[in-house]
């Protein structure tokens, strides 16, 4: 996701399973009013909600939010832009693992081959 040092002018993100939106707020340096716009905008930015109509976010939207944040305020993309730099990134993890278990296939039919060849000498 993101590295570590794009993280450290950044407060630790505390152990805890929720945390509220003036929580988050204060662990991204995002305003609250940026955060509910950022959940209209990316789809994938979906807190609990609770009594109240109030947002609980977990550690995984903390980290998207930092993300998101990262990519706006530091590389300069719009929030188009960052949409699908987002969307692209699940897309390109998932064509990166289709090769990934191509390669394995091949590996594996090697081996067995190899593995065959081996037996046929030892009989």
């Amino acid at each position: 996701m993101l590295e570590a040092g794009n993280n450290s002018e950044l407060p630790a993100i505390p152990a805890k399973r929720y945390f509220t939106i003036g929580e988050v707020s204060d662990l991204c340096a995002v305003k609250p009013h940026v955060l509910r716009y950022w959940e209209q905008e990316f789809p994938m930015l979906k807190p609990v909600k609770r009594r109240g109509n109030r947002r609980y976010y977990q550690r995984k939207e903390v980290l998207l939010i930092r993300q998101i944040r990262h990519l706006l305020y530091e590389q300069g993309y719009t929030i188009s832009g960052a949409r699908a730099q987002l969307g692209g990134q699940s897309s390109a993890a998932e064509s990166t693992s289709t090769v990934v278990q191509q390669d394995d296939q091949q590996v594996i039919q090697s081996m067995r081959k190899e593995l065959e060849d081996l037996l046929k000498l030892l009989k």
